[in-house]
């Protein structure tokens, strides 16, 4: 799936793919492990800059610190207080071994100042709001004339967490809700929802569809009346462009998209759900992700 960020944002190939593919928590951890404990000895890095709370991130981490290099973590200090999320164990983790803690919001730093890691703390802002800045100009492009989908009113979501997908009775009443919602609702397929999809019955409300790309992405975020979904990054996107967002989850490490009702909490009960997307916003946004120019704060707490 990420071949195609790649295309869209005209960024360079990896230098090096380690080539690990899917896998258990485990068996993909400990294969990155190995593989980049090779690749780091060879390139001996002044710096190893890991980004955000997947088992990648972690393996890195771990290797890093194992070898005596620095390793800085971008999107530091966010915390779910879930621990049964392998995301939640990931993220906190790789706060504790880093060097140097790149957060992107005021609640990220003070959440790292309780845990006794401010002095490794740096405020930078969230480099996805960089890339929403600089990508929603390519997607107005790219799209500029074109009609994407057949309804001009639509809700746009996506369920892929292992905590929604893997369980019978969250996924029925996600899916059950989507069917009774008052507008279509688009749904993007992420692989792991593919895999559960052919076990439920998806009603005529639900307008299944391969996964797209980052630029459609934000193109559809753009078009549709709220956002529902499970993702943490899609939770801030939808923010980033002014939309509603139901979260099928109940916490979120983005506590600022909940204020003036952004962003609802709704798990994944069908009638908790319906309810959600019938509220309204309460207020305007509050500016808590930084001026768009974290990558720079980030290149320059680095060379500090």
């Amino acid at each position: 799936m990420s071949e195609i960020f790649f295309r869209e944002l005209d960024i360079p190939e990896p230098d090096l793919n380690l080539g690990v593919g899917s896998g258990t928590h485990a068996v993909q951890t400990a294969r990155i492990l190995s593989k980049l404990e090779e690749a780091l000895m060879e390139i001996q890095p002044d710096w190893v800059l890991v980004y955000g709370d997947t088992n990648s991130t972690l393996a890195a981490a771990l290797a890093v610190v194992k070898l005596n290099f620095r390793i800085a973590h971008v999107e530091a200090g966010l915390r779910s207080f879930n621990r049964d999320m392998p995301e939640e164990i990931n993220r906190i983790v790789t706060d504790h071994i880093a060097d140097l803690l790149l957060a992107p919001t005021r609640n990220a730093m003070e959440l790292l100042d309780k845990e006794r890691l401010k002095k490794r703390s740096v405020l930078v802002g969230d480099v996805m709001y960089d890339s929403v800045l600089y990508s929603q100009q390519l997607a107005a492009k790219k799209y500029s004339g074109k009609r994407l989908l057949p309804w001009d009113r639509f809700y746009l979501a996506t369920v892929h967490r292992q905590e929604n997908t893997d369980s019978k009775d969250r996924l029925h009443g996600i899916l059950n809700a989507f069917s009774r919602l008052d507008l279509p609702v688009l749904l993007p397929a992420h692989p792991r929802l593919q895999g559960m999809l052919n076990k439920s019955t998806l009603g005529e409300n639900i307008k299944l569809i391969e996964p797209v790309g980052y630029l459609e992405m934000l193109k559809l975020i753009s078009l549709s009346e709220k956002v529902i979904t499970d993702s943490g990054g899609l939770q801030k996107e939808a923010y980033f462009n002014a939309r509603q967002c139901i979260t099928l989850r109940d916490e979120t490490e983005w506590t600022e998209t909940l204020e003036n009702n952004w962003n609802i909490l709704a798990g994944a009960d069908t009638g908790s759900i319906i309810e959600c997307v019938k509220m309204k916003t309460l207020g305007p946004q509050g500016d808590f992700f930084g001026d768009g120019k974290a990558g720079e704060k980030i290149l320059a707490a680095l060379v500090e």
